[in-house]
């Protein structure tokens, strides 16, 4: 008789989470309510999963770093190292747009947490990628994870109305940048 509840408990967190990241993504104002009613649940089945706003964007923030991490090697797999980049590289703008939001409604001490669950796993990631490039020749030799990943934090000085017009047009500007001419 457990198991049904566990269930369904699993399947209220993620509805929970689905809902945070669509409002973190789009709402100038995260209200805890709204992720509520979006995700089907009362207000006491969302603080039982996350008793405080800064451990649900938290989770919200790790889920989606944890996806980017996990993508890179299912990309390469799937892909030459150049459309690899390419496609994780537009997950990367996903990605950006949902840190944005949780960056501006969590406090400083939870930010630099959850920075130091993602730079380490995305730099890898990146890095991976940049070598499958690098060995096949399409991916410039003296680019490193370092310097994408120092341009890719300039998506987080972008105004939310330039988003949509901008934020793919700097990865594609990025990607011609690594992309070797040889």
């Amino acid at each position: 008789m457990n198991r049904p509840r566990r269930a369904d408990a699993a399947d209220n967190r993620e509805r929970i989470l689905d809902a945070a990241r669509a409002v973190v993504a789009t709402a100038s104002e995260l209200r805890l309510n709204e992720i509520a009613k979006r995700a089907g649940v009362g207000q006491g089945t969302l603080y039982r999963h996350f008793p405080t706003r800064e451990h649900l964007l938290a989770e919200v923030y790790r889920q989606d770093v944890d996806e980017l991490v996990a993508a890179a090697p299912k990309l390469l797999a799937e892909h030459d190292p150049l459309t690899a980049l390419t496609r994780w590289l537009d997950r990367v703008a996903d990605y950006a747009q949902v840190k944005r939001g949780v960056l501006a409604a969590v406090e400083a001490g939870v930010w630099r947490d959850l920075s130091a669950h993602s730079q380490g796993p995305i730099g890898d990631a990146l890095a991976a990628l940049l070598d499958a490039g690098k060995a096949d020749g399409t991916v410039r030799p003296d680019v490193d994870a370092r310097d994408v990943i120092l341009l890719l934090g300039y998506l987080t000085r972008l105004e939310d109305g330039e988003w949509d017009g901008r934020a793919r047009r700097l990865l594609t500007l990025i990607l011609e940048g690594v992309h070797s001419r040889s």
